[in-house]
């Protein structure tokens, strides 16, 4: 008889949290790094507010997902940046070829997703990519093995005013697959901190109730002057 803490009962039993479309939907969701409560959950995966208690219970206790509560308000989140990046690089493996959205709205919403995105606690989309491949063409990061952060980088990120700071186990840089353009993003620390920044100083504004956002005439004229990024990859 198998034992229960043996690695591959845990890890079929984490398979098996994913393994169901709700849980997965309420996962995909909290990707904005956002807290959400269960009654916005049910509502976006459109299901009963009863089944999301019991989806988000059993994505609780399985560890994927933490709670608090406010007076009579339950509020759940991921977990943590590490049950992030499991679920975008899962994501990333499981989107099939690009179809046709169905409906104009559809169509606007994974156009702006596709635009700019928050992954977690950083930048993904084709800004996201565009800011990891300028910070490479400025010497800034390097790819060759792996993404990297050089000595100019971690200057760069000072003259910002965001020095880098070690968290935890948290690296200070990691690659990210991106799941609408394939590449790989920025993440780590200075993922995280990049974004706040871009986020804190108007560059960027979140728009409709997902995980879009877009530059600002501001933030196109700043990305340009740091990192000389055409704005048009910008928009």
């Amino acid at each position: 008889m198998p034992r229960s803490d043996h690695a591959g009962h845990r890890l079929a039993a984490l398979a098996g949290l994913l393994a169901d479309e709700t849980r997965a939907q309420v996962c995909l969701a909290l990707l904005d790094g956002r807290a959400w409560t269960a009654s916005e959950l049910a509502r976006f995966a459109g299901v009963a507010a009863s089944t999301a208690s019991e989806h988000l219970t059993k994505l609780v206790e399985g560890g994927l997902l933490a709670e608090e509560r406010q007076g009579r308000h339950r509020y759940v989140r991921l977990a943590g940046s590490q049950v992030a990046h499991l679920i975008e690089d899962l994501a990333a493996q499981a989107a099939p070829p690009q179809s046709r959205p169905r409906t104009l709205r559809a169509t606007i919403a994974n156009s702006a997703m596709a635009r700019g995105r928050t992954c977690y606690d950083h930048l993904a989309g084709r800004l996201g990519i565009a800011l990891t491949e300028a910070m490479t063409a400025r010497g800034l990061l390097r790819q060759h093995s792996g993404l990297a952060l050089t000595e100019a980088g971690t200057r760069w990120f000072a003259d910002l005013g965001i020095p880098l700071e070690p968290r935890g186990r948290r690296p200070i840089v990691r690659g990210c697959l991106d799941w609408t353009e394939r590449k790989v993003h920025l993440a780590g620390v200075a993922g995280a901190v990049l974004c706040r920044h871009v986020l804190g100083a108007g560059w960027c504004v979140r728009i409709g109730s997902e995980r879009a956002v877009k530059v600002t005439p501001e933030g196109e004229r700043a990305l340009s002057d740091l990192l000389g990024i055409e704005a048009a990859k910008l928009r």
